[in-house]
């Protein structure tokens, strides 16, 4: 069995919901958070926004060290240019993970911030980790909806606002 060809659809199928939801973000409503310590839907969308291209991180590289790069959130004013940046994941990730080899998968990458390892994931744990990364920050997005009056769109089946036949 190829591992490639499945992590592929895998990542098409959720990048595909997950644009649904992205183009429901409301521009006037990026600064919004339900909570004092929640993110906004702004660092929120931006953030799923950038997962696709975790999959060309995790390939391309042997750790993420947070002392030696600070995560920086992509800018973004409006949902449009919230959607660009998924598209812009989208292909990196996807045209890396195309262009890999199934041995490109096996060797250990980490997460750290200096000396403090967070964890050390083999390179498709890290892929397989950011699509369940996509699914969970989809459904905080899926709540910051329902909150806001703004239909929730189905994920892998109708919604309360969305019925599919």
């Amino acid at each position: 069995m190829q591992i490639i060809p499945l992590l592929l659809k895998e990542l098409e199928d959720e990048v595909t919901i997950l644009r649904k939801f992205l183009v429901q973000v409301p521009t006037d409503k990026l600064n919004w958070r339900p909570h004092e310590k929640s993110m906004s839907m702004q660092m929120l969308a931006v953030h799923l926004a950038e997962i696709p291209a975790w999959v060309d991180m995790a390939l391309t590289t042997t750790e993420l060290d947070f002392a030696k790069t600070p995560y920086e959130p992509t800018p973004v004013k409006n949902t449009k240019e919230l959607l660009d940046v998924l598209e812009e994941s989208f292909k990196k990730g996807k045209t890396t993970l195309s262009n890999a080899r199934e041995e490109d998968l096996l060797p250990n990458w980490t997460m750290r911030s200096g000396d403090q390892v967070f964890q050390v994931f083999t390179k498709y744990e890290v892929i397989r980790h950011a699509l369940g990364q996509m699914i969970h920050h989809r459904a905080q997005l899926g709540v910051y909806f329902r909150l806001l009056e703004i239909a929730v769109p189905p994920s892998f089946g109708p919604t309360a606002d969305v019925q599919m036949m």
